[in-house]
């Protein structure tokens, strides 16, 4: 029997998300959710695609290591066990791979310390991602474990672009530079607005604009990232639902020097109580939609400010690509929100870019453009999917290496 599933793992602090999919058809057999892993509270959701059938269970999860078991005995009930001879490998998502990571790789103990050394530029997400794996190597030692790095898609910028204007060896001391996030949302997606186009990707220059909680753009010619817009760490570039994105670094001195706050301090204000919420108090879109309508002047300012700002990495990435074949929309506000994608290209027709406000507003799954007919640059909403960049990474490197 050919092995050709893989079983994706996203491990959060306190949440682990999973997908099992067979490769052979690129089809999902289960899908599911562990959230609020070490409390009391704790909560697993599991949906048997094959069947239709979903099933959930509360009650406290102690950890990482209990939350796989649980789900391993969930697959178990679907006859989708972890002990199937049918289980090619585990694809992890891992966020920060720095410039060691620039593709796919199956996990060994050199994989995992170097993941470890990369915990000062990712804290909040690498030890998570690291406990996933650890967990799921326990359960099978014997069978292949990839990481699929967040920042792996980015590692092709040119150094004028990632490379910040400070001294360099303390920069590389320190591994300081610009390594982006999102990177499988931006591979998946550039690739598929070329599909979409009926287009090679190399034959592409796509802005792709990735919008949910956590926002990113991205410059991508032709199959290749050359920019964008997060940095060493995910704070840096659009406005986000919590983080402020892109601020003068000497605002962090002025709040030690001026304000008395602390340095962790600074750091839960701009990553944590900024963004959206810092402005209105809110980060959910759909609610800022509904305050603005009912004339709230905080939730339209900060909804200006997010819109300013997404337009300015529009214009930039432009001028970097020099000619745009398109631009994407994706994740949960990209996909969702009409009035965020009309607004965010609301003048710039000369530059080829509109949208068609008739197409724009319909809603559907399916990657679709919403520029007018003849647009000279296209415009598309195309669903991310993250999970099915990571298994088929993941099963294409096993294929090789098998």
């Amino acid at each position: 029997m050919t092995a050709t599933r893989v079983l994706v793992l996203n491990s959060g602090s306190s949440s682990l998300k999973y997908q099992l999919l067979d490769m052979r058809d690129a089809t999902r057999l289960a899908v599911g959710l562990v959230e609020r892993i070490g409390e009391q509270t704790s909560r697993l959701k599991h949906t048997c695609l094959a069947t239709g059938a979903g099933r959930e269970q509360s009650g406290p999860i102690a950890d990482h290591d209990a939350a796989l078991k649980a789900v391993a005995e969930e697959l178990a009930r679907d006859g989708l066990g972890l002990d199937s001879p049918e289980l090619a490998a585990i694809g992890h998502r891992v966020v920060h791979g720095g410039m060691f990571f620039t593709e796919p790789t199956v996990i060994d103990s050199a994989v995992l310390t170097e993941i470890e050394r990369l915990i000062p530029v990712a804290p909040l997400h690498n030890p998570a991602n690291l406990t996933g794996i650890r967990t799921a190597m326990a359960l099978r030692p014997d069978l292949p474990q990839v990481a699929v790095f967040d920042t792996a898609f980015h590692t092709t910028m040119p150094e004028s672009a990632a490379r910040y204007a400070i001294d360099t060896r303390t920069a590389d001391r320190h591994r300081v530079r610009r390594y982006g996030f999102h990177g499988t949302s931006h591979a998946y997606v550039s690739r598929a607005t070329a599909e979409l186009l009926g287009r090679a990707p190399e034959d592409v220059n796509v802005i792709v604009l990735h919008l949910g909680n956590g926002a990113s753009a991205s410059a991508v010619r032709g199959g290749r990232c050359v920019d964008t817009s997060m940095g060493l760490t995910p704070l840096e570039g659009l406005v986000m639902g919590t983080r402020s994105g892109d601020l003068d670094p000497a605002v962090i001195f002025h709040l030690q020097r001026v304000g008395g706050m602390s340095m962790d301090e600074v750091d839960a204000l701009l990553n944590k109580r900024s963004g959206l919420f810092g402005l209105c108090g809110d980060n959910d879109m759909r609610e800022i939609q509904r305050r603005m309508e009912e004339g709230d002047d905080d939730a339209r300012l900060a909804f200006e400010i997010y819109i300013h700002r997404l337009k300015k990495y529009v214009g930039a990435y432009y001028a970097v690509l020099g000619t745009v074949d398109a631009v994407a929309f994706t994740a949960g506000v990209g996909e969702n929100a009409a009035f965020v994608r009309e607004a965010a290209l609301a003048g710039l027709e000369g530059l080829g870019l509109a949208v068609d406000r008739d197409r724009n507003a319909v809603r559907g799954d399916e990657a679709r453009l919403i520029s007018p007919e003849g647009a000279r640059v296209a415009v598309a909403v195309v669903p991310t999917d993250e999970e099915m960049e990571i298994a088929t990474q993941t099963y294409a490197l096993v294929g090789k290496d098998g």
